[in-house]
């Protein structure tokens, strides 16, 4: 069937950007489903798992698998952290930038992006991974820039304290302005000359040094991986708080949301698109796509009976242990009727905020937290009532979605089996990949940044510094 026109668009609706949400652990965001006999994420540390998963969502057509990450623990939960242990909240949990590597090797038209904090990472040595993922996936990679909520985290990696929410954003400013210059300033596209019968393997006139000081970071270069397909990876970004939402609309090509309502998707959506155009950007420069998850049925029947098993394999404590560990607030040994209250926290502010406006009255008890996450943002029913409240997430503004699981990876495999084939009648998925980078498949322009984004102008701004220009010759002895 065809879907019916939108008034968001002049005509067809547009497909959906399809994601599939995964991190490399165990327990990622619904706790406790990882004990259910179908589940096979405990096999996070097998290769397979991931490669047979990565190859099922290409065989798909998906647009990308996205690895969520974190560098630290998340806050105490009943005085410690023996219960995320105990859970498996995130903890034992992998690198993803290493686990993309194969499967760069494993697949070969899926995006593959993956969460790096600026906070773990020198800029210098974070740009020359990342350009040398892209080398090898022929430029599939995408970086989910964050600056880390979690305390443990910044103790990780030699601070004292969580710093302060604003001062993460100034933070990731510098990191990734370094970054750019090294990913676009630094090589000519044709620097990388390999003229074997003339002896010259890269031109000297053409690799530059950026001497990048900030406040943070100081980076002569050059950059040492000469340009790769994409330059810059595909940019995403999950910042909902208003300074995150500043820096996504200067900087991100894609953000994650987690809106709890369509009313508020569309408020979102149109707050960074104006933002973005303020910035000399277009609106259409940011692609937003909404995390969901789904239970899948032939009958409404069975939709709302595997919904009621999944629900009863949940690990509440498990649930608030993760959302308040992410406030860092100790929400363990409370009864569960006990409201929030006015929490101001340095931790994940929007989260808190997206929490508070979808509980009547403002003020969540425990129970409430437990319930959003648990039922936030998921859609049971038959694959045409997916589909239909799909489109109601397009026409509020969004333009994908990345795909929460439950279980892995019967989660992937009844949205591929059920619901994909309805989206694909309906002309909402792709049926094939394009051809060409991440960036090409998404956006349908070239592998490069467009000019009116922020690094853009660091293109051919450091010639001056040039090998060419700053070779000085040796002073010969008389």
């Amino acid at each position: 069937m065809t879907s019916p026109a939108s008034p968001r668009f002049d005509g067809p609706r547009p497909r959906l950007l399809l994601s599939a949400f995964v991190m490399n652990t165990t327990s990622h965001i619904m706790g406790g489903q990882w004990r259910r006999p179908e589940a096979q994420q405990h096999r996070f540390n097998e290769l397979q798992l991931w490669t047979d998963l990565a190859r099922q969502l290409e065989d798909a057509k998906f647009d990308a698998i996205f690895f969520a990450d974190v560098v630290g623990l998340y806050g105490d939960y009943d005085g410690g952290w023996a219960s995320h242990l105990r859970k498996g909240l995130q903890v034992p949990s992998n690198d993803p930038l290493i686990l993309l590597s194969a499967l760069a090797a494993a697949t070969r038209e899926i995006g593959l992006a993956a969460t790096s904090s600026v906070i773990q990472s020198h800029p210098f040595q974070f740009a020359r991974q990342m350009s040398t993922l892209d080398h090898i996936s022929n430029g599939r990679v995408g970086w989910n820039i964050v600056t880390s909520v979690l305390e443990n985290s910044h103790r990780n990696f030699n601070a004292t304290e969580l710093t302060k929410h604003d001062e993460r954003y100034d933070w990731a400013d510098e990191y990734v302005e370094a970054a750019y210059k090294l990913w676009e300033g630094s090589w000519a596209d044709d620097a990388l000359v390999g003229d074997k019968d003339g002896g010259v393997h890269a031109d000297p006139e053409k690799v530059s040094k950026i001497y990048h000081s900030g406040p943070r970071y100081s980076i002569d270069g050059p950059h040492l991986v000469a340009p790769s397909p994409q330059r810059t990876p595909v940019l995403f970004q999950a910042g909902s708080s208003g300074r995150g939402q500043q820096f996504c609309a200067a900087n991100a090509e894609a953000t994650f949301t987690l809106a709890p309502s369509t009313a508020i998707a569309a408020a979102y959506t149109a707050a960074v698109r104006e933002q973005a155009v303020a910035a000399g950007r277009r609106a259409e420069d940011v692609k937003f796509l909404q995390g969901m998850h789904f239970v899948v049925g032939g009958t409404e029947a069975e939709a709302a009976r595997k919904a009621a098993e999944l629900e009863d394999s949940l690990d509440v404590e498990a649930l608030l242990a993760h959302v308040g560990g992410g406030f860092g607030v100790d929400l363990g040994g409370l009864p569960l009727d006990t409201p929030l209250g006015d929490i101001r926290t340095e931790g994940s502010q929007g989260h808190l905020e997206a929490i508070r406006a979808s509980t009547r009255g403002g003020n969540p008890t425990l129970r409430d937290i437990a319930l959003y996450r648990s039922r936030a943002n998921r859609v049971v029913g038959t694959p045409e009532q997916i589909a239909d409240r799909l489109e109601e997430w397009q026409d509020a503004g969004i333009d994908g979605i990345n795909i929460i699981n439950q279980t892995i990876p019967g989660s992937y495999t009844d949205f591929i089996t059920g619901v994909l084939p309805e989206l694909r009648d309906r002309g909402l998925a792709q049926t094939d990949y394009a051809p060409g980078t991440l960036r090409e498949k998404l956006f349908g322009d070239g592998p490069r940044l467009n000019g009116r984004h922020p690094a853009a102008a660091f293109r051919g701004a450091f010639t001056a510094f040039s090998a060419a220009a700053e070779n000085t010759p040796a002073a010969v002895g008389v």
